[in-house]
């Protein structure tokens, strides 16, 4: 593949202006210089280039992880608080080009729910995980308003009826961790399904620190990955997603 491709593939910008970053000498590929925008180059995952000083891996296909913070949505535009995607290198937010640029996080946490969210680029990645029918469990961390009692994850466990829906809900595993505090494990994704489910039993989640997401699949996310912070996932971590 050319090196001007490369570059558009991975977000540097539309094919001239990766051109003109190969010719005025901006791009390194595997720490040699080059200025060809036509030399070529086998795109595998790897492949190590610097564009103005910038490390960067070719990755044909982008799965990331994002450790979400309070405080930001998981829309492209936002109504009341920061894009999530601002929270990403120009790059990943750019790939591709086109109408459907760059990553799209799968599935969404609302702005006040904190913890593991992945992004993709990857069409087929992201309807597999956001389906129903492949019953991915996501394990949330709730702290409620009021203290969790066993007749309230009896009931969770059991099943609950949402608003939109005559079939009961239930959550897939349910353990309390604490006066106030509970693991819920789902394999669906409502519209704010963990919020209602918890008023279904008579309790509330805090509007403040109240739900956290910490893992999907068996893919915990990671306790050095702060706040605000995200990385590639490995092999290793999409076999852990999907088990």
């Amino acid at each position: 593949m050319q090196l001007q491709e490369i570059l558009f593939s991975q977000g540097f910008g539309t094919r001239r202006v990766c051109a003109g970053l190969v010719q005025q000498g901006y791009v390194a590929v595997a720490g040699a210089p080059c200025d060809d925008p036509t030399a070529e180059f086998e795109p595998t995952e790897g492949l190590r280039f610097t564009v103005q000083g910038t490390d960067w891996e070719y990755h044909e296909k982008a799965y990331l992880m994002l450790h979400k913070p309070a405080g930001y949505e998981c829309s492209q535009k936002p109504s009341a608080y920061p894009s999530i995607y601002t929270l990403l290198p120009a790059p990943i937010r750019q790939r591709g080009g086109g109408a459907a640029a760059g990553v799209q996080a799968v599935g969404r946490l609302d702005q006040d729910t904190t913890g593991l969210l992945l992004l993709s680029d990857d069409g087929k990645f992201i309807h597999r995980m956001s389906s129903p029918k492949h019953h991915v469990p996501k394990v949330y961390e709730v702290r409620a308003k009021h203290p969790v009692d066993d007749k309230q994850v009896a009931k969770l466990l059991a099943g609950v009826v949402l608003d939109d829906d005559p079939r009961p809900v239930r959550a897939a595993a349910c353990e309390k961790t604490g006066e106030h505090q509970l693991s819920l494990t789902l394999t669906e994704g409502k519209y704010h399904q963990v919020k209602r489910m918890i008023a279904a039993v008579g309790n509330r989640v805090e509007e403040v620190g109240g739900l956290h997401r910490s893992r999907i699949g068996s893919l915990d996310l990671p306790a050095d990955l702060k706040a605000g912070g995200w990385r590639w996932l490995t092999a290793q971590d999409l076999a852990r997603i999907a088990g």
